[in-house]
């Protein structure tokens, strides 16, 4: 009888992974950091508990749960160079400014209570490792070696009864033999604790999920509307460019005939030649809307441009120290067009002033006009399909019109989706 998988036959047993010299190290060397550790803690809780009546009492927990993210920190990047385990950085909380928001930030970030909670039972966990590491082998050691050396021994001075020495012996070997699954033991209990209290929330990894979802869906969107936009160019476009070329040569045929047929002929091809022309000068509109060809070299290079065709004079001001993911730059650019179509043609706006910054993995879009003011985004109105657009890529949008004018449209979003 042949066993095939899944009719439960038990298959080989997979090789069992060598104990890393990182996790020799880890178990040593992390026994006198974990007791620091602990001591930290105490030390802050105590303090903070005894002072918890005054005024210092609050700021020196928020501080010190600060520093207990530090030290999170530190051990993070300790367990992924020596145990192998990479463990992501939570997310930050938000900041509050003023020393009461740092205060209140420092005492509600989950991060550091969890990194707290670390620190605590990072020792019972050194303990254990350092106990697999260097207190299991010494032990089997001295229960392999002592017997042996007991055989130098005076009769009288051995040990008593006989079977002391060779019990020894077999525990002592039994104890060495367990040490590299001991060690493996205690090096998954350090990673397992890391990932659970020094990683970011199962809440937090869902959302970078989605966000890598969403980045991905973006980029394939974007490549997807750029194919569109070149089969149409290079395709669609060029077959009626020559349809039109056909029918101004045949135009120019029929031109050297004098009867009434030909010049019936001569006339529906006419029609024929205008509505091709404007059949192409749609597709070309579309085309742009699609895919705007200065975007190709980035917003430094399409917004010149966009606001050199505006019918009011735009006092462009760019500060584009990274470049935006494509998604994004779509974005920036189409909310532009549309911001400045708006004050050219309903605000009644003699100038505008753009400003696009990107830094620090943000961009800031500031559109303002002197026009009449009053806009707001009703249902339907290109607003609110700007506003739309801009949370799709993770942004925010905030108008400022009030009536009178001047009206200003902040933009804010990440360079990447």
């Amino acid at each position: 009888m042949v066993d095939l998988p899944g009719n439960g036959a038990a298959g080989p047993e997979p090789p069992a992974t060598p104990v890393r010299a990182g996790e020799v190290v880890f178990a040593v060397a992390g026994l006198p950091v974990a007791v620091v550790g602990a001591v930290y803690v105490f030390a802050m809780l105590y303090a903070g508990t005894l002072l918890a009546v005054t005024l210092v009492g609050l700021p020196l927990v928020a501080a010190g749960l600060r520093g207990a993210g530090v030290l999170g920190g530190l051990h993070r990047r300790a367990v992924t160079r020596l145990l192998g385990e990479d463990v992501p950085s939570p997310e930050p909380a938000p900041r509050s400014p003023g020393v009461l928001g740092w205060i209140r930030t420092g005492l509600t970030d989950p991060a550091g209570w969890r990194a707290l909670l670390y620190l605590v039972l990072r020792l019972p966990a050194g303990l254990v490792a350092f106990v697999a590491v260097a207190v299991l082998p010494v032990g089997a050691l001295w229960l392999i070696g002592f017997p042996l050396l007991a055989l130098t021994f005076p009769p009288h001075e051995r040990p008593d009864p006989w079977w002391v020495p060779p019990a020894g012996v077999f525990l002592g070997v039994v104890l060495l033999t367990a040490v590299p699954a001991a060690v493996r033991g205690a090096s998954a209990l350090n990673r397992r604790l890391a990932r659970l209290l020094l990683g970011p929330t199962s809440g937090q990894r869902r959302l970078r999920a989605l966000e890598r979802s969403r980045h991905a869906l973006a980029a394939e969107n974007t490549e997807a509307l750029r194919s569109i936009e070149r089969d149409l160019h290079d395709g669609t476009q060029a077959e009626l460019v020559a349809i039109a070329m056909t029918l101004s040569l045949a135009d120019d045929a029929l031109g050297e005939h004098a009867d009434p047929v030909a010049g019936r002929l001569a006339t529906l091809l006419t029609r024929a030649r205008t509505q091709t022309d404007d059949a192409i000068a749609g597709l070309r509109r579309i085309t742009r809307g699609i895919n705007p060809v200065p975007l190709d070299a980035g917003l430094g290079a399409a917004l010149p441009s966009l606001a050199g065709g505006c019918p009011i004079p735009v006092d462009l001001r760019l500060d584009l120290r990274e470049r935006p993911d494509p998604a994004i730059e779509r974005v920036v650019y189409f909310c532009v067009a549309e911001l400045l179509t708006n004050a050219a043609k309903h605000s009644g706006a003699d100038t505008a002033v753009v400003e696009v910054v990107v830094a620090r993995e943000r961009v800031r879009l500031v559109v303002t006009d002197d026009g009449q003011g009053g806009a707001f985004p009703a249902a339907g109105s290109g607003l609110t399909g700007l506003g739309r657009r801009v949370e799709a890529a993770g942004g925010t949008l905030r108008i400022t019109s009030p009536d009178g004018g001047p009206t200003t449209v902040v933009a804010d979003l990440p360079t990447t989706v």
